[in-house]
């Protein structure tokens, strides 16, 4: 008997199985890192925490340049409001895509959970965590910043009509490119998926900014309103990017409909019939 056999042996008598205990499975080792069991599951934890912390971002980059631009006495620009929202995307996607998806925001859920297979049991948790990160920022970002909550709402500029369409349209654009990313045959861009989204919500951004403000976000707007306690016009926001999500993947899934072509005049089944 060599040595590690007999090693097996010993550790067998001493009532361990060295063949399924890791190192890092021992409980003193969890004791003293802090560790937990294998057995338990973390993903809900996992993919709330990170839907919450990447909504939280994404608003607090929003609520940054907000902010600045109104005390340097000047006005938000559009196109730092735009590269502002698409650069937060990129660098989310980049840091917690590869945990839950990096919706960050209720429509993409809700439209991915109706067409997209998402499991409806996670729905609840996504926009719970994407609410409270978009909440949080706010209120995190109105005391560094020392400015009103009222100055981060998206209000219509134009009609609630014009406000309301813009939006959907404006999100059923973005949905649409992330209903190609997610499973089309673009979806192994690998290392660019991210610049491509970040790229097409900044273009979303220039469409909707001057006349609705450029949420697109259920959660980028309800975040706000909470914080500032002004609810008004918020049905816009809360129905149009819903909405347009759900035309954004009808749409992409309507067009990309793999069907089998006719038989041929020559082939056998026909050719068969005409005998």
């Amino acid at each position: 008997m060599n040595g590690e056999a007999r090693s097996r042996v010993v550790d067998q008598e001493a009532g361990s199985t060295p063949s399924t205990l890791r190192d890092e499975d021992h409980p003193s080792r969890q004791r003293l890192f802090g560790c937990l069991p294998y057995d338990i599951d973390l993903n809900p934890i996992r993919i709330v925490m990170a839907e919450l912390v990447g909504t939280f971002i994404l608003m607090f980059s929003v609520c940054g340049v907000i902010s600045s631009t109104q005390l340097s006495g000047g006005h938000v620009g559009l196109l730092e409001y735009a590269a502002t929202a698409g650069l937060s995307v990129v660098v989310v996607v980049y840091s917690i895509g590869h945990i839950s998806g990096a919706h960050l925001n209720p429509s993409i859920t809700i439209a991915f959970a109706i067409f997209g297979g998402f499991p409806w049991s996670q729905v609840p948790l996504y926009i719970t965590a994407q609410t409270l990160g978009a909440t949080a920022a706010t209120l995190v970002g109105v005391s560094v910043y020392g400015v009103n909550a009222d100055i981060m709402a998206t209000k219509p500029a134009l009609s609630c009509v014009s406000a309301f369409f813009v939006e959907l349209i404006a999100t059923s654009i973005v949905v649409f490119l992330a209903s190609a990313l997610h499973c089309g045959p673009h979806q192994n861009l690998g290392n660019l998926t991210g610049f491509v989204i970040g790229t097409v919500i900044s273009l979303g951004v220039l469409i909707t900014g001057p006349i609705s403000g450029g949420s697109m976000n259920p959660a980028r707007s309800l975040g706000p309103a909470v914080v500032a306690w002004d609810f008004e016009d918020l049905w816009i926001y809360m129905t149009a990017p819903v909405i347009g999500a759900i035309i954004g993947v009808l749409t992409y899934r309507s067009i990309s409909l793999k069907t089998r072509p006719c038989p041929s005049p020559l082939s056998p089944s026909v050719s068969s019939l005409l005998r």
